[in-house]
């Protein structure tokens, strides 16, 4: 029997602020609070969007710790532990359970290119290491490999494995994993044009990188839906296309970056080899910024 969903509605895979002299955590904490203020369900803490792939094993367990402290049980606190060194996922997924994260989030194995029994067994592995439950994430376009709809299915026998969230882009594969799985694995949108069409199939919701910058828009669109006002919530999301298209115009986290500095939450600081957004990439996301009422 799986446990109840870790969430329902928006996850915000929240930026990690840093400067030169390392992590902001006076930032983060004000980042933490507009979100949850905003009325966001839950954070990601070090997915993609948190440059947790730039940061030392060091910092990344202060985030985490930082993190789960700070939020205090207002919402739930889900870590991304995934690497392309299960050892070191494990260990990673071992230290958030410890500290009292509600989830980890584990990213298929870069690089590696694992075949799918490869990504049965990694993933049981870290599951196994696990007190908390886990959430599968699929990224193809970062890291080499796809998690099949009827690999799923296998990774859904083990009791800690509760969610994915699905970033593969195509959404007859989604669709796919809904026929064989959705009755067994929670399906969060790993793509912010895709929130309304993976919720029609019956997604739990969305791990957003647009809801660091307009977290209340992404709230209502979630609710918007659930509560059955299905025209509100598609406006909304081709409203705010332009933006997304814009967000990742560059690869993440650069731009949504720029747009976190131009609203004054974090220095536009990113490490090596992630480079500040190029000029005329960054001109038009603030024109859709300024489009939308965003910034003045």
């Amino acid at each position: 029997m799986k446990t109840k969903s870790i969430f329902t509605g928006v996850a915000t895979a929240l930026i990690t602020p840093t400067t030169k002299d390392g992590v902001d955590y006076k930032k983060c904490g004000l980042l933490i609070d507009r979100q949850i203020e905003a009325g966001i369900n839950a954070l990601v803490i070090l997915g993609t969007t948190g440059e947790s792939s730039t940061l030392s094993d060091a910092e990344r367990r202060e985030v985490m710790r930082f993190a789960v402290e700070h939020t205090a049980g207002r919402v739930p606190v889900i870590c991304g532990t995934g690497c392309n060194n299960i050892q070191t996922a494990i260990k990673q997924t071992e230290y958030a359970s410890s500290i009292g994260a509600d989830a980890v989030l584990v990213v298929t194995p870069y690089y590696n290119k694992a075949t799918q029994r490869g990504l049965v067994e990694s993933y049981f592995a870290i599951a196994d290491a696990s007190t908390v439950p886990v959430i599968l994430y699929n990224v193809p376009s970062r890291t080499g490999v796809s998690i099949e709809p009827e690999t799923y299915l296998k990774l859904a026998q083990h009791p800690r494995i509760v969610a994915v969230k699905e970033a593969c882009g195509n959404i007859s594969r989604v669709a796919d994993t809904f026929a064989l799985a959705g009755d067994m694995l929670d399906v969060y949108s790993g793509e912010d044009d895709q929130i309304v069409p993976i919720l029609s199939l019956g997604g739990k919701g969305v791990i957003s990188v647009l809801s660091n910058v307009v977290p209340e828009v992404v709230v209502d669109m979630c609710d918007s839906f659930f509560a059955g006002n299905i025209q509100r919530a598609s406006q909304l999301q081709l409203k705010y296309l332009p933006l997304i298209r814009a967000l990742f115009s560059e690869v993440n986290p650069i731009p949504v970056k720029a747009a976190m500095s131009k609203l004054g939450y974090c220095e536009n600081y990113l490490r090596l080899p992630l480079t500040p957004m190029e000029d005329g990439a960054r001109e038009k996301l603030f024109a859709c910024m300024r489009k939308l009422g965003i910034i003045a």
